[in-house]
């Protein structure tokens, strides 16, 4: 962000802010980084840039789940799934979509049996998207959401069944986060 600042480069230094603001979430200071990260997004948008905002609005939305907002996170979520619909840029469209599956889960607006039905409709929409893009991290996320609610629901043997298919995929990477918390949540279920 310094050499940013140094040479010029505003769009790299928004850039920066929000990533830094998302590192401050996930290191607990989510009312922080929620702030921080709302700044960025409008300094972002402030030179122009369009790129990247479902991306954003993405890491926004899971700040907002983080610290237990889920009605707010659902907000920033139809804002990033409209700009995703006006760009085109759907790489993070799967994650979006489970996001929203996540959010659901928390709102209070809904019956607990309508909104685990809503959830995994959210769940399958999310993995459908990544799967066809071949984005096998985003599909394995929204696999292991959907396993997490099929166990809450007594389905072990079908959660477990789905996600040893996804995680059979993988050949590299089983020291990230993901694949630990995949691997973890594959013992749970067994």
């Amino acid at each position: 962000m310094t050499l940013s600042a140094e040479q010029g480069f505003p769009d790299y230094l928004e850039l920066g802010t929000i990533e830094r603001s998302w590192a401050l979430i996930e290191q607990g200071q989510g009312e922080e980084g929620i702030a921080r990260i709302r700044k960025g997004i409008a300094a972002w948008q402030a030179t122009g840039a369009e790129q990247r905002r479902p991306y954003h609005l993405g890491l926004l939305a899971e700040a907002y789940e983080k610290v237990g907002q889920g009605e707010e996170g659902l907000t920033v979520l139809t804002e990033a799934l409209a700009a995703v619909d006006k760009t085109g840029e759907r790489f993070y469209e799967a994650e979006l979509y489970r996001l929203q599956g996540e959010l659901t889960l928390q709102s209070r607006a809904q019956s607990q049996e309508a909104k685990v039905k809503e959830t995994e409709e959210w769940f399958h929409k999310a993995t459908a998207i990544a799967r066809r893009q071949s984005a096998k991290s985003l599909e394995l996320r929204a696999v292991m959401s959907l396993s997490r609610l099929w166990q809450q629901r007594g389905k072990q043997h079908e959660a477990h069944k789905l996600l040893v298919e996804i995680y059979g995929w993988f050949t590299e990477g089983f020291d990230t986060k993901d694949l630990q918390e995949a691997k973890a949540l594959m013992q749970e279920l067994t």
